[in-house]
């Protein structure tokens, strides 16, 4: 049965609200967001463009405000100027001229001094002396090597005036910290009465001069730099306190097969190693010969000679090693012995071992060492660069030297001779009259060596020539033969003038005159050696520079020997010029500055051959 529909109520709405439209007094129009936030940025605009009106304005102010006082200092200024006399005018006027007039006047001396200075500064900056591994790992050793050796006690108890009269008197100068004294006579220096008794055979007594300041400096364990004239001793110097050394490690603990060297002596050649070596051979044999003192095994190593001669060495301790450059090198990386215990390194003839020829050699060399090392630096010409050089790469280092570095032997009679180059081979004949033999004759050139000694043999003159090109066994053989007097005269280039000592020579004949003074001075120190005089007979002509017979000139006016009128009217420009007189700091000549230095021109052109040479090497397949 279906249900009734529901009656449906009447819901009552609220009544809607009411608008009057046209009420103008309470009405407020809708602005939408976005129009609001337009009015508010052009609001915030406006204000910005108004402070930065502001600041402009007081900007300009300021501006205004300082072209006010700039005009009123430049009238000020300017009121001044009309103020001040003509008198002071004129008075700044001559001032200003003579400054202007100073500079622009500077002379050419002037100019070439700081040319110089230039030069010098840019060959300065060279890495020391040290092995690679020093430098790579700035290894560096502060304190030199401790000694054993003492001075006696009356020679210790000497006040620093004494010594200073001593040095004095043998016109010894030194240089460096805390210098050992010196000692008049080898005994006092404790040298066992062996050496002495050897010594006294061969007539050497008494120390000189470079010995007595530079073997007690070497004994207490310093590095030295020694400079001395040739002929002077140096050798014994030097190797002296490395017998001494070795004779205390042999003492300590007797050496054995495949341990030392315990140092080493290098020479720039095969001639003067091989004389070097000699002498230590002999001082070792003397030592020994009372039965109180160890055999001492020393070892020659150069190139020329077989090794294995001298295996009989190798195969036991080894002390003492003298030695070329390129051969020790070969040994070191073949590991026929080791510088693991090496502690003394001797340079001889050493401004041309670190010069640039030998430089990147001894730099290998070192780099063989394993501990610290005293080194020693000896030559009879040694330019302030090698100076300089030497003291920045050694440890505290006492600076020995006799005389000027570079000078000439004032035992040597110098006399230069102007002959003209087709004469030259007559007047040699006649030159070799002046003295009785033994006498050797210097050139330049390996080819006129050899025509020399042809030409001396054709006369009759027992004659004997040596140079680079010649075999080890030739060369030998004319040393031999003439020391032992076989032969008159030796004709020689170079390679025979630095440190070989022959047995009384009494003339030396300059064929050639060399470029590089300190080649002069090397060949006229071949006479006159150990106090004894010589003569040194130099021919010159129009085809020697001019350079080098200004050099030549100062080096003879330096030793007081007469200067012939024709170096004597040679006019030094510096001198004209008005400026010092200073030797080149390279070569040590004292005729020219360094860059007119013949060495260094030699030096830079061995470097851009050897550069040409490495790129053509590297540029083919």
């Amino acid at each position: 049965m279906s249900e009734a529909p529901q009656k449906r109520r009447r819901v009552q709405r609220s009544p809607s609200p009411g608008y009057k439209l046209d009420d103008d007094d309470n009405y407020v129009p809708y602005v939408p967001v976005a129009q609001r936030r337009q009015e508010k940025l052009a609001k915030i605009t406006s204000w910005t463009a108004n402070s930065d009106r502001d600041r402009a304005r007081r900007q300009k102010e300021e501006m205004e405000e300082q072209e006010d006082a700039e005009k009123e200092e430049e009238r000020r200024r300017e009121k001044a100027r009309k103020e001040r006399t003509l008198l002071m005018e004129a008075q700044e006027v001559h001032t200003k001229k003579d400054i202007e007039g100073a500079y622009s006047k500077k002379t050419d001396y002037q100019k070439a001094e700081e040319a110089d200075a230039e030069i010098l500064a840019a060959i300065a900056s060279r890495r020391k002396l040290a092995s690679d591994l020093e430098l790579a790992t700035g290894v560096q050793y502060t304190e030199p090597l401790k000694s054993s050796w003492r001075p006696p006690r009356y020679i210790r108890e000497r006040t620093e005036e004494q010594h200073k009269k001593i040095r004095e008197k043998h016109h010894i100068l030194v240089d460096g910290e805390n210098i050992p004294p010196p000692i008049e006579h080898f005994q006092d220096m404790k040298i066992p009465g062996s050496i002495l008794d050897f010594l006294k055979t061969k007539r050497i007594t008494d120390p000189t001069p470079i010995q007595l300041q530079g073997i007690p400096t070497a004994f207490a364990g310093r590095d030295l730099i020694g400079i001395a004239f040739t002929g002077s001793g140096k050798t014994l110097a030097f190797c002296l306190p490395l017998i001494m050394m070795a004779l205390e490690e042999e003492a300590k603990l007797p050496l054995v097969r495949g341990e030392g060297p315990v140092g080493v002596i290098l020479c720039p050649s095969r001639e003067l190693a091989n004389q070097t070596y000699e002498n230590v051979l002999a001082w070792c044999e003397a030592l020994a010969k009372d039965g109180r003192y160890p055999h001492l095994n020393t070892l020659l190593c150069m190139g020329g000679i077989s090794m294995g001669e001298q295996s009989h060495v190798l195969n036991k301790g080894l002390h003492i090693v003298v030695a070329t450059p390129g051969r020790l090198i070969d040994m070191l990386e073949k590991k026929k012995f080791t510088f693991n215990n090496c502690k003394y390194l001797c340079m001889d003839e050493a401004d041309r071992m670190i010069d640039l020829g030998f430089e990147d050699d001894v730099r290998n060399i070192m780099s063989f060492f394993k501990r610290q090392r005293q080194t020693l630096l000896f030559s009879a010409t040694m330019p302030k660069k090698i100076q300089d050089f030497a003291q920045q790469s050694l440890i505290k280092p006492i600076l020995v030297n006799v005389g000027r570095a570079g000078a000439a032997n004032l035992d040597v009679l110098q006399v230069v001779e102007y002959v003209k180059q087709e004469a030259k081979m007559v007047y040699l004949l006649e030159c070799l009259q002046k003295t009785a033999p033994p006498v050797i004759v210097f050139s330049e050139n390996k080819n006129e060596v050899d025509d020399i000694q042809e030409y001396l043999l054709l006369k009759g003159v027992e004659a004997v020539a040596i140079h680079g090109s010649k075999s080890q066994e030739e060369r030998q053989y004319a040393i031999k033969s003439f020391k032992s007097g076989a032969k008159d005269v030796m004709v020689a280039s170079g390679v025979a003038s630095k440190g070989l000592d022959f047995n009384d020579i009494q003339h030396v004949i300059i064929f050639s005159m060399p470029k590089e003074i300190e080649d002069y001075v090397h060949q006229i120190g071949r006479t006159g050696r150990s106090g004894k005089t010589g003569i040194a007979t130099t021919f010159v002509n129009m085809n020697t520079p001019e350079q080098t017979l200004l050099d030549l000139k100062y080096l003879l006016m330096e030793a007081g020997q007469k200067v012939p009128p024709f170096l004597a009217s040679i006019d030094d420009p510096r001198a004209v010029q008005g400026g010092s007189l200073k030797g080149c700091p390279v070569c040590g000549g004292l005729g020219h500055g360094i860059s007119n230095c013949p060495k260094l021109e030699d030096t830079q052109r061995r470097q851009m051959a050897s550069h040409r040479a490495a790129n053509d090497a590297g540029g083919g397949f």
